[in-house]
């Protein structure tokens, strides 16, 4: 009994050495499409470093809410910090419990090789949409962030009808793989879900104010089942070798 009392315990403080905890959890992550690029490298990672297993779900911000109002229970949201707004007033998450990860903007690409407009002022911009055959971005009625900032942008230039017969919505989220696939000139997403797709080139922001700064946040949910664990990931996430991953990205990572 002595010596299987000493295993246990050496066994314990192995796991302790290399930050295991005795007790692995399954961290049940809901995260916005924008960061799946991130999770789906440092996911692994954490999960080497704790011990812990995480159960990730990707989803546009819009879905993430729904989700969760009909009654889904994340332990961890990662999402455009308006959606995580949103669920902390809804009282699914406490504002204490949110954390900051990064920050990005819009960005419009073109398949490699091919011409490159002038996008550096609203008016080049909007010479540049109505002189493309086809343009793509993500769908608003999807609740994708950069599709609903795109809209408002349209509307703003006075182009919203012109670009309509142009507008080829991706048949998934991945408006690089579109533009890639050639079934749209210019595409219009997220900086981070552009940088990193084969097959085509970022060739620069929405120009001046037409430029939204989109901030990606984590909540430890208030139906997390382990709230340290929870909390493990978030602290994770804002860690060094994160911010490098986040920047590598296309992301400006927040870092304590």
């Amino acid at each position: 009994m002595k010596i299987r009392s000493l295993v246990a315990m050496s066994a314990i403080a192995c796991m302790l050495s290399l930050g295991i905890p005795a007790e692995a959890a399954e961290i049940k992550v809901l995260s916005a499409i924008a960061m799946q690029r991130a999770v789906e490298d440092l996911g692994p990672k954490f999960e080497r470093a704790t011990g812990h297993k995480l159960a990730v779900t990707f989803a546009t911000l819009g879905a993430i809410v729904k989700r969760i109002q009909d009654g889904d229970t994340p332990d961890v949201v990662i999402a455009p910090q308006q959606g995580i707004d949103t669920l902390v007033k809804d009282g699914k998450a406490v504002a204490d419990n949110v954390t900051v990860l990064a920050r990005t903007g819009i960005s419009l690409a073109v398949r490699k090789g091919a011409f490159k407009p002038d996008i550096s002022s609203p008016e080049a911009l909007k010479r540049a949409l109505l002189a493309a055959k086809s343009i793509s971005y993500t769908s608003p009625a999807g609740g994708g962030a950069s599709g609903i900032h795109f809209a408002k942008v349209l509307e703003r230039l006075g182009i919203a009808e012109e670009m309509k017969s142009k507008t080829v919505f991706p048949k998934t989220v991945e408006v690089g793989a579109a533009i890639a696939n050639g079934e749209a000139e210019i595409g219009v997403q997220q900086n981070q879900e552009l940088v990193s797709v084969a097959g085509i080139e970022v060739i620069g922001p929405l120009p001046g104010d037409l430029q939204a700064t989109i901030v990606l946040s984590a909540a430890v949910m208030a139906s997390s089942n382990d709230a340290a664990a929870s909390k493990a990931l978030v602290d994770f996430l804002r860690a060094p070798e994160a911010a490098a991953v986040l920047k590598a990205k296309g992301m400006e990572p927040v870092t304590p």
